[in-house]
């Protein structure tokens, strides 16, 4: 009987008459006996990445033998303990999110998608370039995880489970390199420059050839830490691409940089030919630049975010078997677990209500200030704040299955669904790398017939002339600039397509609470009666003494500014959640709340959420009527720019649009006070993302402005999420910008610079494309000699960068 392949212990015997081991796989071409399940799945692992050369190359085969270093690291991704806190469920297949390193572009973005969705049980890969996120759908029953991610390796990109800590300290480091990378190449064309400035006029008046080989041999030495450190993510990501059968801008880019410099070191050695060093570290140094800048834009959303679980507490108190209570932690508990929430704690995790009564507010997933009621068999939400009772509660959905990681899988969805810009920006790429490439093997293979000894130079001098360096540095160049102003004006850019998308939005939708208004309650309107308006605010600050109820912070705040002085009542007042407060003065017992409560009206239903009644009637007396003291009408402030900002956008012919979880009348007001064409109140954030995704199904071009947790799904789901300045973490981070200080007329500036912007990146575009095709035709002709290709492309590269200048202007 033959012994594990994997393991070498004895393999137990099968059931057949033959005795044959029971456990079985596919190795190195031939099938192999396993003693366990274990030694099988580990086998398969170490098959499906590619590493089948270990059983090959391993000193000893024991329980105890040394996987591959690469794959030990990777295997224990696979562990189901491991992956419960970063895989979930989305049917039949696993879904997860994974940290990038060494993406640099959207070529590499596209790269990693195309490479992954070629791997049969890959349902679905989309990369978030703003974040360098990876949204990964596999079926897990057909291929572990660790496989996957030794495909991405083996294509030169590393991923692995999302941290927000570790994630943002790997952004930081590529920034850093990056800035190392743009320094180094900044001084290296400022010197070849200056030697190159010599070898042109030289050629022009002469120079002797000592005078010449000596500059050549300099701008060399300098360009070669240029050529190989700074430019080294070029052609890393050729290869990268060339090896996953794809085309991405990089690819010419690289053929060019290498041709040139090999061929500046051929003329140099064999004191023949052209040099093109100065070029070569102008051209790194541009494109460098234009990276960098854009990483930075990105790395700002980057360096805030955080995982939305964060938001739940780490600990818990859960009710042991004895009725005593222990503190553990919240990923502990479990579906049917007691536990106990104080006044001022978070919920741990979904629960429902066994025993007490209290407000809770739910402002991170309604957006609204007013806590909600809290009643026995009323279900808790995790990461809600417990108001003034103390709540038991049954545990009902933990982890992956709670509301909150529901939210953060939505938001990841639609944050994966790539604008149909950025397709058709990929398409464009390809096509014309692609004919780059062809026209350069057509000029080679023409001059074969007419001057072999002119091909090399004559293909030089397409590669080089034609560069893409100007049309790549069309958009960026253009986006950078306009990104600095509109960062003066309060509006920071997070992501490249953002302006793009504003020239061509058709649709804006608001957020109501902290994006229109202020979500600071105020009081609206207090109109007393039977008691003097000075003695009303006294008992309305002696009921809302100590308490740090938004509404109370408002009546407080009016009494201050009245300089009413509060009524000492007997005892403490009494908090009744969701409906009110009560207290006893005088012979008299004062209720402050919604008219069912205050008034003992059924009317109360059709009344305002925000209007509330003081009343006072007879102590032990409760036949007798309630007496209505004041009416006490409170509202969230308007912002006062709003109004302004909503005829702007409605004057460039746009629909406007408020969204709001609000249930009450006020969400109608705010669009009827400002203009806005349509209002849809009591919304949830995946009623407010299908809602969005319903207008851009009809063909809209939606623009999301919000500010909280609860809006982060609809600003991932619109084609452009702009969030405020002091919204959440969050919902910066899923924002394709900000406004800085809540500056919502920061709004107009930046629609303006959009369409200078696209008007500014046509002009580059046709300049780019059209030097291109006049340049073509006599550098494949020969009329063009490398270095005057050179000096051409640098040129038009110049002539881009400039214009984009012109947007730095403010209008």
């Amino acid at each position: 009987m033959s012994n594990c392949y994997h393991c070498d212990l004895p393999n137990p015997e099968g059931s057949g008459s033959d005795h044959t081991p029971r456990y079985h796989t596919l190795v190195l071409g031939e099938r192999r006996a396993f003693c366990c399940p274990g030694c099988v799945a580990v086998a398969e692992s170490i098959v499906s990445s590619g590493l089948s050369s270990y059983y090959q190359e391993r000193d000893s085969s024991s329980p105890t033998a040394a996987l591959p270093e690469a794959l030990e690291d990777l295997l224990r991704f696979d562990h189901p303990a491991a992956q419960s806190d970063f895989v979930h469920r989305e049917g039949r297949y696993a879904c997860t999110e994974l940290s990038l390193e060494n993406v640099s572009c959207a070529a590499c973005a596209w790269l990693i998608e195309r490479r992954l969705t070629q791997e049969h049980s890959v349902a679905q890969a989309s990369v978030n370039l703003s974040n360098h996120r990876l949204r990964l759908v596999w079926d897990d029953s057909q291929r572990p995880l660790s496989s996957l991610l030794k495909v991405l390796e083996t294509v030169g990109y590393r991923a692995r489970p999302f941290q927000a800590d570790t994630h943002a300290a790997q952004l930081k480091r590529e920034a850093r390199t990056q800035l190392i990378r743009v320094a180094l190449a900044g001084l290296g064309t400022m010197q070849a420059m200056m030697y190159g400035l010599g070898l042109y006029i030289g050629a022009f008046q002469g120079i002797s050839d000592e005078y010449r080989d000596y500059l050549r041999w300099i701008s060399g030495v300098v360009a070669t830490p240029v050529f190989f450190y700074a430019g080294w993510p070029f052609y890393r990501a050729a290869v990268n691409a060339l090896k996953a059968r794809s085309l991405t801008m990089d690819v010419p880019v690289s053929i060019a940089l290498i041709f040139a410099y090999t061929a500046s070191w051929y003329a140099t050695v064999t004191q023949s030919g052209e040099t093109y060093f100065d070029s070569v570290c102008m051209f790194i140094f541009f494109l460098q630049t234009s990276r960098y800048l854009e990483l930075k834009a990105r790395q700002h959303a980057g360096e805030t975010a955080a995982s939305l679980m964060l938001m739940e507490p780490r600990l818990a108190q859960r009710r042991l078997a004895d009725g005593q209570w222990q503190t553990v932690a919240s990923d502990d508990l479990l579906p049917g677990d007691v536990i106990l929430i104080r006044a001022g704690e978070s919920v741990p995790c979904d629960a429902r209500v066994l025993h007490g009564s209290s407000s809770v507010s739910e402002a991170f997933i309604t957006g609204e200030p007013l806590p909600v009621n809290k009643q026995p068999g009323a279900d808790l939400l995790g990461g809600s704040i417990n108001g003034e009772q103390v709540l038991e509660a049954e545990v009902t959905r933990v982890g992956q299955e709670s509301v909150l990681a529901t939210l953060q899988q939505l938001l990841a969805r639609a944050l994966s669904e790539k604008p149909l810009i950025a397709q058709k920006a990929d398409r464009m790429a390809h096509f014309f790398v692609a004919r780059v490439l062809v026209l350069a093997v057509l000029t080679y293979v023409g001059w074969q017939f007419v001057d072999p000894s002119h091909a090399f130079w004559a293909v030089l001098a397409v590669l080089v002339a034609t560069c893409p360096c100007a049309l790549s540095l069309a958009t960026p160049a253009a986006l950078t600039a306009a990104t600095h102003t509109l960062a003066r004006e309060s509006f920071l850019l997070t992501r490249g397509h953002v302006l793009d998308t504003l020239a061509a939005a058709t649709h804006v939708v608001f957020d109501k609470t902290g994006t229109l208004t202020t979500a600071q309650l105020i009081v609206k309107k207090l109109d007393t009666q039977a008691l003097p308006r000075e003695q009303v605010l006294s008992l309305l600050a002696g009921l809302e003494a100590g308490s740090a109820h938004p509404i109370a912070q408002a009546i407080t705040a009016l009494a201050q500014q009245e300089h009413a002085v509060a009524t000492p009542f007997n005892e403490p007042p009494s908090q009744i959640a969701g409906s009110g407060v009560s207290a006893s003065h005088e012979g008299f017992i004062y209720r402050l709340g919604h008219a069912r409560f205050a008034c003992a009206e059924s009317s109360a239903t059709h009344e305002s959420a925000l209007t509330l009644y003081l009343t006072r009637q007879a102590l032990h007396a409760e036949n007798t009527p309630r007496v209505v003291l004041a009416c006490i009408t409170l509202e969230d402030q308007l912002r006062p720019e709003a109004l302004p900002v909503i005829q702007a956008l409605r004057e460039r012919g746009l629909q406007t649009y408020l969204m709001s979880g609000d249930h009450s009348a006020v969400p109608q007001q705010v669009a009827e006070a400002l203009g806005i064409d349509h209002c849809q109140g009591a919304m949830t954030p995946q009623e407010k993302q299908q809602a969005i995704e319903k207008l851009q199904a009809s063909g809209a071009i939606v623009v999301m402005v919000g500010d909280g947790v609860n809006d982060a799904p609809s600003l991932g789901q619109a084609h452009l999420g702009i969030a405020m300045g002091s919204g959440t973490d969050l919902a910066q981070t899923t924002a394709d910008a900000v406004l800085l200080g809540d500056r919502l007329p920061a709004l107009l500036p930046a629609f303006r610079m959009a369409d200078r912007t696209a008007h500014i990146i046509q002009q580059n575009l046709r300049w780019a494309v059209g030097y291109n095709l006049a340049i073509l035709p006599p550098a494949a002709l020969g009329f063009v000699p490398p270095w005057l290709a050179a000096l051409g492309m640098s040129l038009s590269s110049l002539v881009v960068v400039i214009n984009a200048l012109r947007l730095r202007q403010r209008q």
